[in-house]
């Protein structure tokens, strides 16, 4: 029986950890995890926040998946976005989710991330 999702993997290229730091700590307010020494040495990292985990695997032919992207639920999305606004992340937001306010964003190798708020 499943009880929850442990964790999302998304993909990056190599040599993009320092990139992904920045904006996963600095722009998402994640933390870094630290990885497992022996799966350290495959490069990569991984961020939380409360109960949600993103890992950040290294793929040597790496390409950003254009629809593909986890759904990440927020409280007070507006000041939200503008953390990320202000702190240089694009910003797109898209009303076509009856119920929920939510836009999206691209982490800096390009992978689509959806932030949503449930209204009323």
């Amino acid at each position: 029986m499943l009880v929850a999702v442990d964790h999302v993997q998304l993909a990056a290229p190599p040599g993009s950890e320092d990139a992904l730091r920045a904006y996963y700590t600095d722009v998402l307010g994640m933390t870094e995890i630290p990885k497992p020494s022996v799966l350290a040495a495959r490069g990569g990292c991984w961020f939380g926040a409360g109960l949600v985990q993103l890992h950040l695997g290294i793929d040597r032919d790496f390409l950003p998946a254009k629809k593909a992207h986890p759904g990440l639920r927020v409280t007070g999305i507006e000041a939200y976005a503008a953390r990320l606004e202000e702190r240089g992340a694009k910003v797109v937001w898209d009303d076509n989710l009856p119920g929920h306010l939510r836009f999206y964003s691209e982490d800096p190798v390009g992978n689509r991330l959806e932030f949503l708020e449930p209204v009323g």
